[in-house]
Order: structure tokens, then sequence, then C-alpha cells
């Protein structure tokens, strides 16, 4: 058996690597000497800018201050997806869903969503019909109460929206506040042994760094993970048709009215992300090269902006590699972030997925001789979750029914599709996504499919010819005693949940003292994939908030 890691090395930062380097640094014994090398002439990308509900927890277990979150990466609250425009109704009119972070329950046994495919919710959408969601969202709420009134404190689910670049920069500060060894060097070469593993890096003006265990970061140019080690890259493109994006930052139109989601609008050859953050907006366009150049889908999306955008502004270009390295793990090279894979954006999983490989490196750590079985078992664990991404992804375009553009045509008949979801498409067409549909769950539940299908209003349009098998006889007189407490929680949720930017003001410590509320205790649980680095379940609270506590989440 080999003998204990002593030095692992970093390449690359950004958020890929101060998550890595301060994450590993919390977690990992300090007789491990961390070091990341950045380079102080390559940008970093830098627009992922919503994430998934599990990023409170890691922030809670890496001892960041909810004051130091908020006011220095200008976060907000996210509580869902809204997908304007992916679809049209019977009618031919624009559709708009949400797909939240609170899950339906059961009536007598029986998925909520039956009750709703039957029975429907008057005017209510899907998503109305078992959380507040999406009427919080409406009128400018965010996740918890500012009173003591029991009545406004039901659990609400939700993720951040945070600036890239600040949320980078105060990782580094935690990092190498806690013994990072930070060294700006551009690495000019990768020296490799006689098995082929990395040896040492050849670094500008500082000259060879030896290298024990080491970790890409290096984004899209996968610089020692596929360049040094030859590791073949997996392109996605016969899959995802979306190649190019575009980004700009954009002022609040109006700053009180501040959003807690994430929306993605369809245009002619893609889709639209809008992120509201404390201070700004960040938007982008992501496209397809085959059905606009750079020019055209510029113009497309600055006609959409209209008048919210800067006067002059122009938007960054960003080409995408989108697909995985065929290993994310090779000899003793662990591949991160971008040049591990990278997945069109469409459901903010680029920095889970960082999170996510993080963790399971915790779980499966190595010793000096990188054994086989341990190296395998990473990549499968890491790949299938690229897989299950893949999948989810594919989805949207697959149940879309756009016809006024050849993208939105190509993208559901000349895409492949992956071979589960195949099968599983078939399946849905007689019954709704279950639990067994999926070996294992890493992200994409089933009930989030089923929040996509029903949102996207397919079974109203003929995608079960022959009508959903119904699991059993369903109670009517129940979904309508549910609906009708549902309508008091949520009038309840709306009247009592904060107003989202006065929470977020409260949260960065600037509301005055006249105005300062008294925060009750709200607790979705966030449930974690698997790892040894911490076995107890953390609960996400916004609770009556001590300011020097660490930890809010």
């Amino acid at each position: 058996m080999g003998k204990p890691i002593r030095n692992v090395t970093i390449v690359g930062g950004g958020t890929a690597g101060w998550l890595t380097a301060s994450f590993l640094r919390t977690l990992l014994s300090n007789s491990i000497k961390i070091t990341l090398i950045e380079s102080p002439n390559v940008p970093t990308v830098g627009v992922g800018e919503a994430t998934v509900p599990s990023m409170p927890t890691t922030l809670d277990m890496m001892g960041i201050k909810h004051q130091d979150f908020f006011k220095r990466c200008n976060a907000s609250f996210k509580m869902g997806v809204m997908f304007n425009n992916w679809n049209v109704d019977k009618n031919g009119k624009f559709i708009r869903y949400l797909n939240g972070f609170n899950r339906p329950g059961e009536i007598e046994g029986v998925e909520e969503a039956y009750y709703y495919l039957a029975y429907g919710a008057g005017r209510k959408d899907f998503a109305q019909s078992y959380a507040p969601t999406v009427d919080l969202i409406r009128a400018y709420r965010g996740p918890t109460a500012i009173t003591k009134n029991p009545k406004g404190q039901g659990p609400q689910g939700f993720a951040f929206h945070l600036d890239a670049g600040k949320f980078a920069g105060l990782l580094q500060d935690v990092g190498t506040a806690r013994g990072v060894e930070h060294i700006l060097a551009d690495v000019d070469d990768v020296e490799l042994d006689e098995r082929g593993y990395v040896a040492a890096l050849q670094l500008r003006d500082r000259g060879r760094h030896e290298v024990e265990f080491v970790i890409d970061c290096t984004g899209f140019r996968g610089l020692i993970i596929n360049k040094a080690l030859g590791e073949p890259f997996i392109n996605y493109s016969d899959y995802l048709g979306n190649n190019r994006a575009m980004a700009l930052q954009i002022p609040h139109s109006d700053p009180d009215k501040l959003e807690s989601c994430t929306s993605s609008t369809a245009l002619g050859a893609g889709w639209v992300w809008n992120v509201p953050l404390y201070n700004r907006i960040g938007t982008g366009y992501v496209f397809s090269d085959a059905h606009r150049t750079d020019e055209q889908a510029r113009d497309e999306f600055m006609a959409h902006l209209g008048d919210r955008a800067p006067k002059g502004a122009e938007p960054r270009i960003i080409p995408m590699r989108i697909g995985r390295s065929r290993r994310t793990w090779v000899k003793n090279c662990l591949a991160l972030g971008l040049s591990g894979g990278f997945i069109e954006p469409l459901e903010s999983t680029a920095i889970h997925m960082i999170d996510m490989g993080i963790r399971w490196l915790m779980t499966y750590f190595p010793t000096t001789d990188f054994d086989d079985v341990t190296r395998n078992r990473y990549d499968q664990v890491s790949n299938a979750m690229y897989d299950e991404v893949l999948e989810f992804i594919s989805l949207h375009y697959q149940l879309g029914n756009r016809t006024d553009d050849p993208y939105w045509i190509d993208a559901r008949t000349q895409l492949k599709v992956p071979d589960r979801l195949v099968e599983n498409l078939e399946l849905w067409k007689t019954r709704l996504p279950a639990a067994t549909d999926f070996n294992r769950v890493y992200l994409f539940h089933h009930m989030v499919y089923q929040a996509v299908l029903l949102g996207k209003q397919v079974y109203q349009q003929g995608y079960a010819k022959d009508g959903v098998t119904m699991p059993v006889k369903l109670n009517k007189r129940a979904w309508e005693k549910h609906l009708a407490r549902m309508d008091g929680l949520t009038r309840d949720a709306v009247k009592y949940k904060a107003d989202h930017r006065t929470l977020l003001t409260k949260l960065r410590g600037e509301l005055p003292a006249a105005r300062q509320p008294q925060f009750p205790v709200a607790q979705p649980t966030v449930a974690l994939p698997g790892t040894s680095a911490a076995k107890a379940t953390y609960k996400v609270k916004l609770d009556a908030i001590d300011d020097s506590a660490p930890g809010l989440f």
C-alpha cells in the first residue's frame, strides 16, 4: 500500500481552483500541503453565477460567514429556474413554467403529479399546486419570513446567485488565510516521469515545481489532463447543439423588484439566461453556431434586451467545449471544473459538479500508489453524473415543440438522444416518471422530470396518445382539499415571507437599525450525495441571526 499523500498541487484559479483549494484545506489534515498555481495572464471564464441547493451546505461546511458571502459576492436567493418560451401550448401561445426546488408530496400514497394530470388545478400550473414558489417569485419575496408569525414559516427550498469573480476572490482569501500557498506563475511545461505520471511543472521565472498529486483546474484548455497526459475529450456535440455563448452585465430596471429565480428565455437559436444579483443582472445568450453567426446572435440578443442593455455595451463571446474528458482521473492527475467537462449551463450544474468532485475526492482520496481500483471508481461516479446531466439537458430539447426556426426543429430531430432517455421517453408516454426509472440519482430526481413534462404541457398535447396509466383510484375530493390548503399556505407565504431585497440587505449587515427584522427559523433540508468527509445531515436554515457565528446556512 502506498504512503499518504503529503502535497496537493492545484493548477488554475477561478471558481474551480479556489473552491477546490479552500474546500480541501478545510477538510484535509494540516499535514497535507496545498499549493495553488495560477497564471497572471490567463483570464477565467467567470460566468457561472447560479448554483443548486447543495451550495448552502458547502458554505456551511467551509465555515464561511453569511455576511461575508452575501456582501462580497453580491449574492441573492434562487428558488428555481423559470423557463420562458421553450414550448407553446395547444393554442400556439408561449408557455412559462418553473422548475423549483420544493418537491411535491403524495395524497393517499399517490404522487401529486398524477392528481394534477387527472384533475388539473384550475388556473394554477403544476408548480403552484404543491408549493408557493411561483407566487413568491412574482411578489419579489425571499425564502424566509421576517416576522415571528408561524403562518409565514413554511420551508422553502433555495440556492444562490453569486458574482463568480467575487466568489473566487472570497474563496482565495479563505484558502490563503487557512494555509494554501498561492503561486502566480505560468506553467510553461509539464514534466512526466518514466511511468507517464506528472513529476513536475516548469514555472516561468520560478523554475521546477515537483508534483505528488495534481488537480487540473485550467478550464477549457485541459492543460494537464488533455494536453500533457493525452486523455481524449469526448465531445457531446452530437447530443447538444449549443457551442457558443455571449455574456453581458446589465443594471436592474427596478432595483426594488429583485426576482428570486434564474430565468431561461428561449430565442431563435438558443436561450438567454438572466441571473439577478443584488447589484446587477448577469445575462447572456447560449446558441448554436450552426444556426447563427456571432454577429447574428449578437443582434438577436441585443434586440431581446432592448433598452435594458447599457448604451454601447458589447457582449463577451465565449466558445464552449461541450463534453467531458474520457476519464477525469488519469495517473496522478484529477481534472475538476471545465477541464474535466462541461455541459451547457441550462440547469446551473457547473459549480455543483466541482463541488461534488471535491466531495468524491474525499471519499476516494489516494495514496502514493494511486491504485487503479480507487481511480476507476471515482471515474465511474464522475462519468455517471455527467451522463445524468446530459440526459436531463437533452430532455428540454427533445420535448420542445417550437417550429418557428430550424434550430428548434433540428434540436429535437437531428441530435442524438442518450439511450436511457430514449427508453424513458417511450415509457413516459404511458406513465409519469418514477424513482425506479433511474439506477442512481446525483441531482435530478424523477420529480424534476415530472416538473418538466407537466410544465411543458406535453400530455395536454397528445404525448400519451392512449392516456397515462393511473396507478390506483384517485380521490378527487382529497385533491380539492389539498388545493384549498395550498391556497391558504400560498397566501400566508406571500404575506409573511420577506421582501427579497430587504432580506439581502439584512444579510449584508446594511439594514438600518429601525428596520431590523426578527428572523424565524426556516429549515429546508438539503440531501447531499455521500461523502466520507461529512456523514451528518446538514440543514439549511435562516435563523435568528447571530452575525458573529460562522455557518448561517
